[in-house]
Parts: structure tokens; sequence; C-alpha cells
């Protein structure tokens, strides 16, 4: 599994990355992260479809709109499980630097509990949700909503795996991000500890 890391990169940083011409590793990214990306450019392009059509022929194809909409939701609901393997999501850790070692281990501990019990809470209820409503057709598209909602879910699942494994690397490595977020900067797929 690719440990979160936050990268801090100055202006300059960036603008010499684009001399420097190094081999690409793709090996870092998980398969989430690639069915994210899948969805993103399928969205993209129905989004410029419908700008074609309407501003350009001006004979807009009206289900465009209902499914970008809908691949939006998958990258979001997917794409939220690579930022719950990073540990991207927005958190605040003032508190960890003045509270000494054992409380804000305890503390990192909980966050790390309530995470995985919001996600798995999430997931119940997309299975309910799902349950009820599924064969609810689309406006556009004769088609049901329960693939979207199976995206939704398959989200959540991959938010709670996610969340497993950090939890469990937090607890063996005896930290957090939360904690150490020093031991998280550089590479955003490294961590300095390990």
């Amino acid at each position: 599994m690719a440990h979160e890391t936050h990268t801090r990169v100055t202006g300059e940083e960036l603008a010499h990355t684009f001399d420097v011409q190094e081999e690409v590793d793709l090996s870092s990214y998980a398969f989430e992260d690639w069915i994210t990306l899948v969805a993103f450019w399928i969205m993209a392009g129905l989004v410029f479809l419908q700008f074609f059509t309407r501003y350009v022929l001006n004979d807009s194809f009206a289900w465009t709109e209902e499914i970008a909409s809908y691949f939006l939701v998958a990258v979001v609901f997917i794409g939220a499980s690579m930022c719950v393997r990073l540990s991207r999501h927005i958190q605040v850790d003032l508190i960890y630097r003045f509270l000494p070692p054992a409380p804000a281990r305890a503390m990192a501990l909980g966050v790390d509990l309530v995470r995985t019990g919001f996600i798995a809470y999430g997931v119940w209820l997309m299975v309910r949700y799902i349950a009820l409503v599924g064969d609810e057709p689309m406006v556009m598209v004769n088609a049901p909503k329960s693939y979207v909602y199976y995206a939704v879910l398959f989200g959540f699942v991959m938010m709670l795996v996610r969340s497993l494994q950090v939890s469990w690397c937090n607890i063996r490595r005896g930290y957090s991000i939360l904690e150490r977020p020093e031991a998280f900067e550089g590479s955003p797929f490294e961590h300095k500890g390990d």
C-alpha cells in the first residue's frame, strides 16, 4: 500500500521539473485511481459534447448533461478512496503539537476509528438505499440509476478498505500524519520512516 505524504513545492522547483527527464513510475497508483481517471475523462468528453452540440450545432443532446453529472458522482466517491489512502482529506493537526505523545496517540487512534466507522456507516446506508430505490430509472436515458448507486457503493467500499489499511499502518508505525506531519513530507507515495 502506498503511504500518505504531503509535499511542499515552490514555484521554482515546479519550473525545474519541466527540464528534468526522468523515467515515469506509475506503480504507486492504485486501481481505483485509474477508474477515477477514466470516469473523469468520460465526464469531460460528455461535457465537451454537450457544449459542442448546444453552442456549435445549436441542437443539444439533452442526455449528455445527465450522464455527465452521474460520472461526476462516480469521480467524487471513487476518487475519495484515493484521498483516504493518501490521507489527503481536510485534517486539523494543530492540537497534536501541544499534546504529550500518549494523549496525542490516543486521539489519533480515535480519529482512525471514527473515520473508519463513519465510512462503514456510509457503506451500510448505500446498501439500504440501493435496496429501496435501485430500480428507479434515469430521466433521459432508458437505464436504471442503480449503476450510479453501485459506483457510489464501490467508492464507499474502497474508502473503507483504504481506511482500514491506513489505520493498520498507523498502529504498526506507532504514529499518524496528524502526530508527525514532517515524517510524511516528500514524495506523495513514500513515507520517510519506512
